[in-house]
């Protein structure tokens, strides 16, 4: 195969598009989009926001995003204050409701990242350029304001329209490396005077987010998040996405404005659409599995106590916790979006641990942030909602069903991936651990490379983490399967 394809870039690419299809996902604009995007020439402009630009802001984003949603900085006050400014990216500015863009944003509601293509929600003229928070450029923005206090509480949080400037682009993985001791700061953030100390100010406010969230039981897992790697137009290695110290900052800044933007549209009386994962219907499943490890859950779901069950596992079989953290996660039950209105009893986030919740902050990239953006708006103007509930309720599904066939398309192009990358390995032994067992078989996961595949032939009865010896038997690269021969039992 490595042979007879030459360009496995192409490939894998034509075979993303064809799962985008069959999958109700539309992996090309229409004519329309492009008609109307003939007629955008530059960044939104509003001389009467507020004008911000002289903030040290910054974007970390992985290393070759240029879809730039959010930029943050921190000010610390006095007693030990500390204020976070979230800027999202005002992408409504230009693409307005039922637009061609946006019918076509709503039709896909998130853009889909596969390894060979990207298939951006919105034209990257949109997307990388006049509604991006790109670097030393002035874009419109929704700000988020929040203070917390030196412990990590929020204390109070205001939102506003603004005019901002990206001073420094930067990467998760180098921002982490810096801020555990492993590399110098980045080359592009030691050019901004302060900018080290805005990084580690916002790294302290991150992990005392964090600690708050994990004292309120919010859960930790490892996903198992394989990315493949390119030499030219050959795929030459993949490699497993760390969920590293730079991300955590992120994801509790991200976490923290979604909470802030769901009250907000809750304090104005309107309806939204919250993200949400409801309080585990197969708990009992849930505790017959930790029973498997020796521990004992309460009889009601209970956050704190699944989390110390998962830091306990994670300690004691690191090489496996990404598998029970799957299995957990599938358990719990995927998250799906609803509308929430004045006066109802709120779902909350069950794997978070926080009760206000929706997807306010990525609006370049799904369209659920565009719809909170547009109720942001007009609740600020004093306007009535763009969105009846009736639409709402639609969306919700919608968006819902959406993310599920996106889910699936990005898994099924991550086992074409690896597919291509170990079709010349057929009959080499590998080191591989149990990952998954089900009506439909076992599940092995490889070690080097990353990569997951179904055991066949006869073999004993195994369980969830078992090491293993086995032999690669056969791939297909396009209905990504691998599968396996079991070889020996308990080798590490």
């Amino acid at each position: 195969m490595r042979h007879a394809i030459k360009n496995h870039r192409a490939s894998l690419a034509t075979i993303a598009a064809l799962a985008m299809f069959s999958r109700g996902l539309e992996p090309e604009f229409p004519l329309a989009v492009h008609q109307q995007l003939g007629q955008l020439k530059e960044p939104a402009r509003d001389p009467t926001v507020i004008d911000l630009t002289s903030r040290p802001w910054c974007s970390i984003d992985n290393d070759d995003s240029r879809d730039l949603d959010q930029l943050t900085v921190v000010e610390t006050e006095a007693n030990e204050v500390v204020r976070l400014l979230v800027a999202i990216a005002d992408v409504d500015a230009l693409v307005k409701k039922n637009s061609p863009v946006d019918q076509h944003a709503r039709q896909n509601t998130t853009s889909v990242y596969t390894s060979a293509r990207i298939f951006p929600m919105l034209p990257e003229l949109l997307s990388t350029n006049l509604t991006s928070l790109a670097p030393q450029a002035d874009r419109l923005a929704i700000v988020v304001e929040m203070e917390f206090s030196s412990l990590g509480v929020l204390a109070s949080s205001t939102i506003y329209r603004a005019k901002v400037r990206n001073q420094v682009k930067l990467a998760y993985d180098a921002v982490s490396a810096w801020l555990e001791g492993r590399a110098p700061l980045p080359d592009a953030a030691r050019a901004i005077a302060g900018m080290d100390i805005q990084l580690r100010t916002q790294d302290q406010l991150a992990q005392r987010l964090r600690s708050q969230r994990l004292l309120h039981g919010a859960l930790e897992f490892d996903s198992f998040q394989p990315r493949a790697v390119f030499d030219g137009n050959t795929i030459a290695d993949i490699r497993l996405q760390d969920h590293n110290r730079a991300r955590q900052l992120i994801e509790e800044f991200m976490i923290a404005t979604n909470g802030c933007t769901a009250r907000f549209l809750l304090a104005h009386g309107g309806a939204s659409l919250r993200r949400v994962v409801r309080s585990p219907d197969r708990w009992a499943r849930i505790m017959q599995l930790a029973r498997g490890y020796g521990v004992t859950l309460p009889a009601q779901p209970d956050g704190r106590s699944l989390e110390q069950f998962l830091a306990r596992q994670r300690g004691l079989a690191p090489a496996s916790f990404p598998d029970l953290s799957l299995e957990i996660i599938k358990l719990m039950g995927s998250g799906e979006y609803v509308v929430e209105r004045v006066g109802q009893s709120g779902i909350g986030h069950f794997g978070l641990a926080v009760q206000d919740y929706m997807h306010s902050t990525a609006p370049n990239r799904r369209f659920p942030d565009l719809v909170t953006q547009r109720l942001l708006k007009a609740a600020l103007a004093g306007d009535a909602p763009p969105y009846s509930l009736a639409e709402l309720a639609e969306l919700a599904l919608h968006c819902t069903g959406q993310e599920d066939a996106v889910r699936k398309v990005e898994r099924q192009m991550r086992k074409s991936e690896a597919a291509l990358l170990l079709h010349d390995s057929i009959g080499q032994h590998y080191r591989a651990i149990v990952s998954g067992i089900n009506d439909q078989g076992v599940w092995i996961r490889i070690f080097r490379p990353p990569a997951e595949g179904r055991l066949t032939g006869a073999f004993p009865e195994l369980r969830l983490g078992q090491l293993l010896r086995v032999r690669l038997l056969s791939t297909s690269v396009e209905r990504g399967f691998i599968d396996f021969a079991l070889q020996e039992v308990g080798q590490a």
